[in-house]
């Protein structure tokens, strides 16, 4: 009997541990939910943030739960929102809001939903790069190798190559082409290997070109570098110079035989040593030349050289040389203005100058100058050049 009662005794212990473990349990779940269960709204779906210029766009789906009336997006540290009203249908219903005045770098955002009732769901969190000013700083014009007129007439221009995350989407160029009808034109950006070809295009014109960026692939602005000039390389002489190659053609005057005066081109008196006639030769197929001793005078301050407005931009001059044996300063010279300068000033009165024997120097012109190209020279003794053809290059 006695074992019986022990056995009694632990199942009357036991009832009283388990109601009373129940009675705690129960004063927990009225203490915390009091007035029912806890609701969540369903949250936003299909969440995507898309980085922008100081902004970025936020989407996403509502897929369920057709009590949702708005919903709530957070960012800085939840110390700033925006709240959206939403009328939800039966079907799936999309989200999208902008969020602007946003300073550059790597914003979170949270976003929240909301029924009638001011219930609230579980937080969706993400995080996108929003960009500016700095980003925009980075982007520079895309590189050009190399430009030059084709014999079609079109323009060519050689891009240098990028990375393929660079960032950059096209490049925008104006021109004009040869009935002076602006271009507009949109060029799709490739890493590597791009070539662009402008048709017609006006020679010894420029192009004026821009880049465009995008941060990413999904972002929602791009990003334009300023628009820059860059002189497409074309061969000009024929713009500015007159009788410039072989075969030259000559003023009779009063020599017919080798020495004559070259037509379009300004030729001084001393060159004139051969009987009044120089600076024409039939030597070697017609040259430009100058000759002292042998017979004639010498040439003191010699000049040839032709007179010619000329638009701003980068240039080369370059001569062909042909037979020559002189030991006196000869220069080849670009000079502002109707006339070149004497030997002795050539270093400070030229925009550029070069020895003959060069044969070709580079110049800027920085706004519509008048300027005169040509050679200068002094020649004693047994001297002479000869000067095949002369050519300017606009880079």
């Amino acid at each position: 009997m006695k074992r019986y009662k022990i056995i009694a005794c632990y199942i009357v212990a036991l009832l009283v541990l388990i109601t009373g473990a129940c009675t705690k349990m129960d004063d927990y779940k009225n203490q915390y939910m009091k007035g029912g269960a806890i609701v969540y709204p369903g949250k936003m779906d299909s969440v995507k943030i898309f980085s922008g210029k100081n902004r970025v766009k936020v989407t996403g789906l509502f897929t369920s739960d057709l009590n949702i009336v708005k919903y709530r997006v957070f960012w800085n540290s939840r110390q700033d929102s925006v709240e959206v009203t939403i009328k939800r249908t039966p079907g799936v219903d999309t989200a999208k809001v902008m969020i602007p005045d946003l300073p550059e770098g790597i914003m979170g955002f949270q976003i929240r939903t909301y029924d009638a009732l001011g219930h609230i769901s579980v937080p969706v969190n993400a995080a996108v790069k929003v960009y500016g000013a700095l980003y925009q700083s980075s982007c520079i014009n895309r590189g050009i190798t190399d430009t030059a007129i084709q014999p079609d007439g079109s323009a060519s221009i050689n891009w240098v190559d990028v990375n393929a995350n660079s960032g950059i989407i096209n490049m925008g160029i104006k021109y004009s082409d040869n009935n002076n009808k602006l271009h507009d034109t949109l060029i799709r950006s490739v890493p590597t290997g791009l070539t662009t070809r402008l048709p017609n295009f006006k020679l010894g014109s420029a192009i004026s070109y821009r880049t465009a960026y995008l941060p990413n692939p999904t972002a929602i602005d791009t990003f334009y570098v300023a628009y820059q000039t860059y002189g497409i390389k074309a061969d000009v002489t024929s713009l500015y110079f007159t009788n410039y190659q072989q075969p030259f053609t000559s003023t009779t005057g009063s020599g017919t035989g080798r020495w004559r005066n070259p037509t379009a081109w300004i030729v001084t008196n001393p060159v004139l040593n051969h009987g009044g006639n120089g600076g024409w030769a039939s030597d070697d197929g017609t040259v430009l030349a100058m000759e002292s001793g042998l017979g004639a005078a010498p040439v003191v301050n010699g000049k040839i050289f032709q007179t010619f407005t000329l638009p701003a931009g980068n240039y080369t001059f370059s001569a062909a040389l042909g037979n020559n044996s002189f030991s006196n300063p000869v220069y080849v010279v670009a000079a502002a203005g109707s006339t070149l300068p004497d030997v002795a000033l050539v270093p400070v009165n030229s925009i550029k100058f070069a020895s003959l024997k060069d044969q070709r120097f580079d110049f800027i012109i920085n706004e519509p100058t008048q300027v005169s190209i040509g050679f200068v020279a002094n020649m004693t003794g047994d001297e002479y050049w000869r000067v095949k053809s002369v050519k300017l290059i606009k880079n």
